[in-house]
């Protein structure tokens, strides 16, 4: 069974034995040699094809183009063979390679969530857990069992402490997630590992600003950001380097000066020794290309677009009210105050966090496409702009609770919604989880994640390149120490200019 784990502030007079304090607890779970369940292997499979399909299609945008550049000037160090970038066949330091493409990953917020106190995108875990695994030669076992510690102490982690009540950025539980499973992959002691844990923690604590606002392109960045830090703390760890302790407990610490305060408690949920690492299993991956809050309303604006075309016209239309979670509405809905949610010349970054932008273009289209849904063209529209600009939400207690309930049967992102016509007619309708969830109308199993991995790379990757990386992806555990290149993904000839890239420092 899962144990909860109190976890406090301690003044220093207190000495918490390390033992004892939440990075060790990590550690110690990063550290157990347990098996990964056939099931658990199947869903960290699942999650690669997912990662890679989501990145290749992001590899012309400028985040990646800028992160792409910045890899390539850090040639492999001499500890290693070096680590494989998206799209290209040039091999750079393991800790830019994570760099390079947790960029190209969490571009299209595109890839798997898990939302509990705190919001995540847990598969950010594996660019920096597959690039250090290459960089070593291992092997495609080693590599799943690093992925499932990454995925379980996100997860966990994610389960008990809220940061965003804090503006603090919810990549702060990514770190220490990250260097979890490279330490797993690299099987080392819980000492060191402790310490890799406390390190990325300690340098990825920082504000949300990153999504309010005009939300900028460093949203795709800070979990690469993280990805990064945790490679580079696992070095300087391994090299006998400490780290600040304890790091959330400590009256100076994360907790006490950044979270709930110095009479702050948690109780984190972590797997017993012996206990497989089963978290992947809880988390979710998207169907279409936004907010993970926006996907059950996606599929529930296409319903209405096919049920009630009349709701699609704004000459028709009073106003749209959307009842949902307090997340979804403070922010992504109207509560998050942002006029830019609104705005047609807004960042793509800022429209895929907006639910009144993406539930009317949905509605009105009665489909979703990860490009031509945010062009400027289809933002600008006249009568998408009069739409957008009836559509409210609110918070509805009775989904905020579903929101954050522990049971995964009734646990919801949804929400109802009502239309108000000019005539007096009122359309309402709801929605719980999106249809891609597992709970959901049409949920994801392996084909459809291969199908969304074909779909996206057509005509950026050739047809037997793609074949090739699918076959090798299904053939994970099998693959043997060295063979993980395996995983790179090369873009068929023309699409990558890598001439076009923006000068820099390096």
């Amino acid at each position: 069974m899962v144990k909860l784990n109190h976890v406090r502030v301690y003044k220093s007079e207190e000495n918490l034995a390390r033992e004892d304090q939440l990075a060790h607890k990590i550690a110690e779970v990063a550290a157990d040699p347990v098996e990964v369940t056939p099931d658990v292997t199947e869903m960290v499979i699942n999650r690669v094809i997912d990662n890679a399909s989501v990145a290749i299609a992001s590899l012309n945008r400028g985040p990646i183009v800028a992160a792409r550049a910045q890899a390539l000037t850090h040639a492999p160090t001499t500890n290693g063979k070096g680590s494989g970038v998206f799209g290209i066949t040039d091999r750079v330091s393991p800790e830019w390679a994570a760099w390079a493409n947790g960029v190209a990953v969490r571009e299209l917020d595109y890839h798997d969530t898990f939302l509990a106190a705190e919001y995540s995108h847990p598969g950010d875990n594996i660019p920096p857990i597959l690039a250090v695994a290459q960089h070593v030669g291992a092997s495609g076992r080693d590599l799943i069992r690093g992925i499932a510690t990454g995925y379980e102490i996100q997860v966990d982690l994610v389960k008990a402490i809220c940061l965003h009540k804090h503006k603090i950025d919810h990549v702060a539980h990514l770190g220490p997630s990250a260097a979890a499973g490279i330490g797993t992959l690299l099987g080392l002691d819980v000492e060191t590992i402790f310490q890799s844990v406390g390190q990325a923690l300690h340098t990825t604590t920082a504000t949300r600003q990153s999504r309010k606002g005009e939300i900028s392109t460093w949203k795709a960045h800070a979990p690469a950001f993280a990805g990064k830090m945790a490679v580079e703390a696992v070095d300087r760890a391994m090299r006998g380097q400490t780290s600040p302790v304890p790091i959330y407990e400590g009256e100076d610490g994360v907790i006490a000066w950044m979270l709930d305060g110095p009479d702050a408690s948690y109780e984190v949920p972590l797997p017993e020794a012996g206990e497989a690492k089963r978290a992947i299993m809880d988390t979710y991956t998207k169907e279409h290309s936004a907010e993970y809050q926006a996907q059950a309303w996606i599929d529930l604006a296409r319903k209405l677009h096919k049920e009630h075309p009349e709701a699609t016209d704004p000459a028709n239309v009073k106003s749209v009210l959307i009842k949902t979670s307090h997340h979804t509405h403070y922010v992504i809905g109207s509560g998050a105050n942002d006029p830019q949610k609104y705005s047609p010349t807004a960042s793509r970054e800022t429209l895929d966090h907006s639910i009144p932008y993406i539930f009317t273009v949905a509605l009105q289209d009665g489909s979703w496409h990860h490009v031509d849904s945010y062009s400027p063209e289809r933002a600008g529209r006249p009568d998408t702009v009069e739409l957008w600009h009836k559509v409210t939400t609110e918070e509805d207690p009775e989904w905020t609770r579903r929101y954050h309930s522990l049971d995964i049967s009734e646990k919801a992102f949804g929400g109802s919604v009502e239309i108000t016509l000019n005539d007096g007619t009122v359309i309402t309708d709801q929605i719980a989880v999106a249809d891609a969830h597992p709970l959901g109308a049409r949920p994801f199993a392996r084909q459809q994640y291969i199908n969304k991995f074909r779909t996206l790379a057509a005509g950026i990757v050739a047809d037997e390149e793609i074949e090739r990386f699918l076959a090798a992806a299904e053939n994970l555990p099998n693959l043997g120490p060295g063979e993980l290149d395996q995983l790179n993904i090369t873009a068929a000839p023309g699409v990558i200019n890598l001439s076009d890239a923006p000068a820099g420092l390096f």
